[in-house]
Order: structure tokens, then C-alpha cells, then sequence
């Protein structure tokens, strides 16, 4: 099923789902919609420079092959110097916003280290 349309004058009211494999739209109540975007991710146009994990994720820091980094990698760093990755991009992460918020609060910290040891 994939979300095709939302209606509702004051807040939603109604969801109408596409059925994927037949095409069919059924229209339902709907008082509240929660959306997961977090488990698939589209780091495609990464692979050739970031390394990822088997599903696709963003490998940082501590997950890095150390054959595959001369330095030592910062918090949220990618293999790619000065790369960094939070949130649900990242590999192992919570997959939460609250998560993810808190993540680049953090990588803010670690961008400026990755500063200094370039100075």
C-alpha cells in the first residue's frame, strides 16, 4: 500500500491508499497518520566515495575498516575526511528524530575538532 492522497478541512480526516500490486484506491477515516521514512535509505549516489554498510547505510567513525583510513576518524565522520552522516542515514543508528536531532547537535562538536587537526 502506498499513500496516495490526505483530506480533511481542520485536520486530517481521510487517507486514501493505492494498492501497489493492483492499482486499486480505497479511501479510509483517518484521524492521524504516523510516516516511517527511516528504513530504507537512498545513499546510492554515495556509494562510489562514502563507504556503506550491505543494506545501504553510512558506516562512521568506530564502524570504519581501519585498513580503509590512515586517520583517526571523528564522531559522525565518514570515510571520506570531513564527511559526516547522523541520523537515520547512519549505520546502527536509532532511526528516531529525536535521535537524529540529537546526533547533529553532537556532530557540530565534531566538526569543529576535524577543523583543528586540519589547521
Amino acid at each position: 500500500m502506498k499513500v496516495q492522497r490526505l483530506a480533511g478541512e481542520q485536520h486530517l480526516e481521510q487517507v486514501t491508499l493505492k494498492n501497489i500490486a493492483t492499482g486499486k484506491l480505497d479511501t479510509l477515516a483517518c484521524a492521524s497518520l504516523f510516516c516511517f521514512i527511516g528504513a530504507r535509505p537512498v545513499t546510492e549516489w554515495l556509494r562510489d566515495d562514502v563507504l556503506l554498510d550491505r543494506k545501504g547505510f553510512v558506516l562512521t567513525d568506530r564502524q570504519l575498516p581501519e585498513e580503509r583510513s590512515a586517520r583517526r576518524a571523528v564522531s559522525f565522520e565518514t570515510s571520506v575526511s570531513g564527511v559526516f552522516a547522523v541520523g537515520d542515514v547512519r549505520s546502527d543508528s536509532v532511526k528516531r528524530v529525536a535521535a537524529a536531532v540529537g546526533e547533529g547537535s553532537s556532530a557540530v562538536r565534531s566538526v569543529c575538532e576535524r577543523l583543528a587537526i586540519a589547521r
